[in-house]
């Protein structure tokens, strides 16, 4: 599963799936992943306020879904 991080600052995660369902990510898929997970970590505060608020992402905060 891969997530993009950045120590002290944040983390994204950027694909799940169940091992049972496939193996890992391809070579393409995880150059793609490399480059959406550089996007969300340069992102600032405004950007991801606004992909919250159209739900381009989704906030968690210690292992739970935020609440509204």
């Amino acid at each position: 599963m891969p997530i993009a991080y950045r120590k002290k600052d944040r983390a994204v995660f950027l694909y799940g799936f169940a091992k049972s369902e496939r193996g890992n990510v391809e070579k393409d898929e995880l150059l793609s992943l490399r480059e959406i997970g550089a996007e969300w970590l340069g992102a600032d505060t405004r950007e991801i306020a606004q992909a919250l608020a159209d739900r381009t992402i989704e906030a968690i905060e210690n292992g739970k879904e935020e609440k509204e």
